[in-house]
């Protein structure tokens, strides 16, 4: 991915919890434990696509309301590709590509802020 990648908006992210950055570094941490990119991988693998569509829309609201730009404009594009029940053979591979990046990203914020 191209290094011009924005992966973490903190400032839209603060203002989205009313500028409490202590919440929203907390918010950040549990983004880690409640985002289950896998699930949706699994729920595919059986064709289970409206599992696999409710656990791309949860994520993308915690990417929306997290400010985690990147993921949000992969795992919009997934949601999609389920909904059309016409899934990219590489879009799973990029939607995780980009959670891993982000996960990097949140790391460093919490480290900076936590």
């Amino acid at each position: 991915m191209a290094d011009d990648v924005i992966y973490i908006d903190i400032d839209e992210g603060v203002k989205r919890v009313m500028n409490n950055k202590k919440l929203y570094i907390k918010l950040l941490g549990k983004f880690k434990t409640d985002a289950n990119i896998d699930g949706i991988s699994e729920f595919l693998a059986v064709g289970d696509f409206e599992n696999a569509q409710i656990q791309a829309h949860t994520i993308k609201g915690i990417a929306a309301n997290l400010s985690l730009t990147e993921l949000f404009k992969q795992i919009l594009e997934l949601e999609n590709q389920i909904k059309a029940r016409a899934v990219a053979p590489n879009q799973m591979d990029i939607v995780k590509a980009a959670y891993s990046a982000t996960v990097t990203e949140v790391d460093k914020v919490i480290a900076e802020n936590g």
